[in-house]
């Protein structure tokens, strides 16, 4: 046997299951950081980068999932450090940095300042339309009210109703926080998502007094032109996301340790024949392998069924984790075509409108470069956990639905240039109330099976950023469990 292949062979071969962000960043972690290990990938799709998606037409850039991450958290920036590529990063549009929600059938600017359920600017709250008087009180009265001082879990209706008032939640808190997780607000886990609120009732006794006292600090210069989500904070690649996960692919390629295998759906996983050997996996027709660990970077759902046989009680907290799924309709317009004239990054809906979309993110405003001069690229979502019945609707349905709504709501006159309808099935986890602690008896009792690791979506976040850490955090776990 040639040198060289004898030494391939003798490397310690890890396989990553999973081709989406968590998975790439796991296995390019792992080559890495690891001298010598062969790592091989299995998905049972066509292409890597699972939800991540860009398509280029007539001058468009279209994104089918994410569309940008942010850079509060480490880990898009320092995934796009280690690639090289954090100078091809562009930041979003200032000139549109504002949201809209639906009020009375309207789009209304949120208040300036107001960020999720952080009222930066209370003078802009008492100017707003989007508030009766009483619900401006009762928000603006938080101040005044006590906080808890224990570290316990609300789901996001009960704090949010509890420290502003049902108004407020209905019309502001729910549609910019259910734009970001398609989540049931009364299910919804605050200290699994957005636990710094938690944190500022505790510390401070309250959110308004939190973010007041922090009024005068970088934060507020980085802010204080900013409504809805927390826009000035995210970035993008300049040529579309697809463009990271090609950058991940070919540095696994050159690396020459790396095996891609596409339309291969990991269908067993169990110990070695050999105790404290490894993990043999099987993927369809394939004979079963042996490797020394293995990173499921899949679904918990798909995790659930490939650790049936391994430990039950894993497998059943990983059944538990529920899913939903959305639609995303891209759709290419004139602008001229619209009455409104689109002027923000994009558009909240609240449920207690009882429109059939959650949102419209407004993509050639928030980032430039994404549609040709005079036109607009929009994306509209339906479906998430609120309204899960939409999800049955055919796509010509679904596009007929999204039309109507743009006209009836931004006042949309022609049909579009072109659309597209992209469907995300089971792919955002619920992160009800304890699912933090939850998933810490998880990997409790997962910790005993050496070499076997869990990353993704399920487990500490749901964005781009979370997913590429939590790829990285299971590669630093499997290599340092097995000495590598």
């Amino acid at each position: 046997m040639p040198i060289a292949a004898e030494s391939q062979e003798c490397r310690p071969r890890i396989a990553v299951v999973g081709a989406g962000i968590t998975g790439l960043a796991a296995a390019f972690r792992l080559i890495r950081r690891c001298g010598d290990v062969q790592v091989e990938i299995f998905d049972p799709a066509p292409r890597a980068g699972g939800t991540i998606c860009t398509d280029h037409r007539d001058g468009f850039l279209i994104e089918h999932g994410a569309d940008a991450f942010i850079t509060n958290k480490s880990g898009g920036l320092k995934l796009c450090q280690d690639l090289g590529i954090s100078d091809q990063l562009v930041e979003t549009d200032d000139q549109y940095r504002r949201t809209l929600v639906v009020h009375r059938g309207q789009p209304v600017l949120v208040p300036d300042g107001f960020m999720l359920m952080a009222p930066i600017k209370p003078v802009a709250v008492l100017k707003s339309p989007i508030l009766s008087l009483g619900g401006k009180l009762r928000l603006l009265t938080e101040a005044l009210r006590r906080g808890k001082n224990i570290d316990e879990d609300e789901s996001l209706a009960s704090f949010a109703r509890r420290r502003f008032g049902a108004e407020t939640f209905e019309r502001l808190i729910q549609p910019l926080v259910g734009g970001i997780y398609t989540a049931d607000p009364e299910k919804l886990s605050l200290k699994a998502t957005l636990p710094r609120f938690l944190a500022m009732e505790r510390e401070h006794g309250s959110v308004i007094r939190a973010v007041l006292k922090a009024s005068n600090s970088a934060a507020k210069q980085e802010h204080s032109t900013e409504s809805g989500a927390r826009y000035g904070l995210f970035v993008t690649h300049a040529s579309g996301l697809s463009a990271l996960v090609e950058s991940i692919i070919a540095t696994l390629k050159v690396s020459g340790r790396v095996k891609l295998h596409f339309g291969a759906a990991v269908d067993c996983i169990e110990p070695a024949r050999e105790p404290d050997t490894g993990w043999q996996v099987r993927a369809g027709s394939q004979n079963q392998m042996t490797f020394q660990g293995v990173v499921l970077a899949a679904p918990s759902w798909v995790a659930a069924k490939l650790l049936g046989s391994v430990d039950s009680d894993v497998a059943a907290k990983l059944k538990a984790i529920e899913y939903t799924s959305t639609v995303v309709v891209a759709s290419a317009h004139r602008l001229s075509d619209f009455r409104h004239p689109l002027d923000a990054f994009g558009m909240v809906v609240p449920l207690v409108e009882n429109r059939k979309i959650l949102a419209v993110s407004f993509s050639s405003r928030k980032f430039a470069g994404r549609a040709p001069q005079g036109s607009v690229l929009l994306r509209t979502f339906v479906g998430g956990a609120a309204q899960p019945e939409l999800l049955r609707m055919s796509d010509g349905e679904i596009l007929k639905t999204v039309i109507d709504e743009l006209g009836d709501l931004l006042g949309l006159a022609e049909t579009p240039l072109f659309a597209s309808v992209w469907r995300h099935e089971r792919a955002m986890p619920q992160y009800h109330v304890g699912h933090l602690d939850r998933i810490d008896r998880l990997e409790q009792q997962m910790s005993i099976h050496q070499g076997l690791e869990l990353a993704g979506n399920a487990y500490h976040g749901v964005g781009v950023p979370d997913c590429i850490s939590s790829g990285y955090a299971a590669a630093d776990r499997l290599a340092e469990s097995k000495g590598l």
